[in-house]
């Protein structure tokens, strides 16, 4: 019978016998609400894998693909059963879906998500209890049981290469950095889930230009500050947000930093503040650094700390609890090996030390390949990582990308969870794998994260 968008690849958690992972440790008690979910950005497939973290499988697959809306063949993903490879996929005619889903960033509350397609200038808005794009719409010919119940929203088109989607700390805006070009788009939120959903507004309030090549904004812990990454320039932009009565902003040029001596080659993908707010950390890719400036002006550098050669960080992410204080960062550099079979390593990096002292002080295997996005949940003390690459054969999960979960009630001392396949999307006319995670967030509706 044809499967429809309703049909979900249920997986077994990972934790096989296998000489090259270790036995599943038992998962941290009482850190996981029933609605908690870790959703996450696959890049080649354009889905968005949901995890439920107390079985710790894929309990669905977000379909931001516009294949098999038709019964037609240029509308179909599969013809004749012949799965298209990626670069075909997104070129077939008439495919008006998501490109390279990319960034995810969740609402100050955890009600939505936000995603940007790189690859078609947009983004994205997900209720995240739903699990279903906002906007999506009912297929007229979904009568045909070969085609999908919905149409897929157009999203909103935001300029060339988004990179990463921000929510304001009020929720109010989602400022999105437009890495193909030199500037941020702010869209207001209430208006932007109104255009998703098909109303003729324009929800982007304006555009905020910044330094060539921006990969990410993020915010202070007050709202009133924004920091500016670059992919192109030794530089960090600080904007200063001037929130309103209405909530909305009114940014200003602050100044512009010269990061040269953290970043000679200029290429900063992703920044992120601390839960405390005093500080702002970047990933410095090809640099092999991670860097740590304070969020109060003149914005002095605190660390500088180096990752090693070709370790090619991605992004940081903090760990505070009763154990104590640490940053992680992802790195993706692939030719490290567990028992032989390679794996990313995750760089722990003691946060409790004085600053201008910060250093890596242990590294741990990420149990798969090509280490990503990293985020971890309320509690602090479960950890979830995605990765870019699929294992290799004659592992576990060979041919899967693969997300991993530790339990780190102890930041220095992670405990491997599972290894978790994240297998596949049932499109009527065939089934797509879900292909290369980048970003990675783990969310609890109605609780106010990290962005908040």
């Amino acid at each position: 019978m044809p499967e429809t968008r309703r049909d979900f690849l249920k997986l077994a958690a990972a934790g096989l016998a296998s000489a090259a992972l270790p036995s599943v440790a038992q998962q941290a008690e009482g850190s996981i609400g029933p609605d908690d979910r870790v959703f996450i950005t696959n890049e080649d497939s354009n889905t968005i894998a949901v995890i439920d973290p107390r079985t710790n499988t894929v309990e669905t697959t977000i379909n931001l693909t516009s294949f098999d809306e038709d019964p037609r063949p240029p509308f179909r993903f599969a013809t004749g059963g012949v799965i298209p490879p990626h670069a075909a996929m997104i070129h077939k005619p008439l495919y008006h879906g998501c490109i390279d889903a990319h960034g995810a960033v969740p609402f100050p509350d955890g009600r939505y998500l936000a995603t940007s397609g790189r690859g078609s200038s947009n983004v994205y808005l997900i209720d995240a209890r739903a699990k279903r794009v906002v906007g999506n719409r009912r297929n007229p010919a979904a009568k045909d049981p070969s085609t999908n119940l919905d149409i897929l929203s157009s999203g909103i088109l935001v300029g060339r290469e988004p990179h990463e989607p921000t929510f304001t700390r009020n929720g109010k805006e989602l400022w999105v950095t437009v890495r193909g070009e030199n500037r941020i788009a702010v869209l207001d939120v209430e208006r932007a889930l109104k255009q998703a959903a098909g109303e003729n507004v324009n929800s982007i309030i304006r555009y905020v230009p910044t330094l060539e090549g921006p990969a990410q904004v993020w915010f202070d812990a007050t709202g009133e500050t924004a920091f500016v990454a670059s992919q192109k320039e030794s530089k960090v932009d600080v904007i200063r947000v001037d929130v309103g009565a209405d909530g909305h902003s009114r940014p200003e040029p602050l100044m512009t930093l010269d990061i040269a001596a953290e970043d000679k080659p200029g290429f900063t993908p992703f920044l992120k503040t601390t839960p405390d707010g005093k500080e702002v950390w970047f990933s410095h890719k090809l640099a092999d650094a991670v860097s740590a400036r304070s969020t109060t002006a003149p914005f002095r550098v605190l660390d500088n700390v180096p990752l090693g050669n070709l370790a090619r960080p991605n992004h940081v992410e903090f760990v505070q609890n009763a154990k104590g204080s640490v940053v992680y960062a992802s790195l993706a550099r692939v030719d490290d090996r567990y028992n032989a079979v390679p794996s990313s390593r995750i760089a722990i990096i003691d946060r409790s030390a004085a600053p201008g002292s910060r250093k890596v002080v242990d590294l741990f295997y990420s149990m798969a390949r090509e280490a990503h996005g990293l985020w971890t949940n309320p509690a602090n003390d479960l950890l979830y990582i995605a990765h870019e690459q699929d294992e290799l054969p004659a592992t576990p999960n060979a041919g899967q990308t693969c997300c991993t979960a530790f339990d780190v009630s102890d930041p220095f001392k992670p405990r491997f969870i599972a290894q978790i396949p994240l297998g596949s999307l049932r499109l009527p006319s065939g089934e797509l794998r879900n292909k290369k995670s980048i970003n990675l967030v783990y969310v609890r509706p109605g609780f106010r994260g990290q962005t908040a």
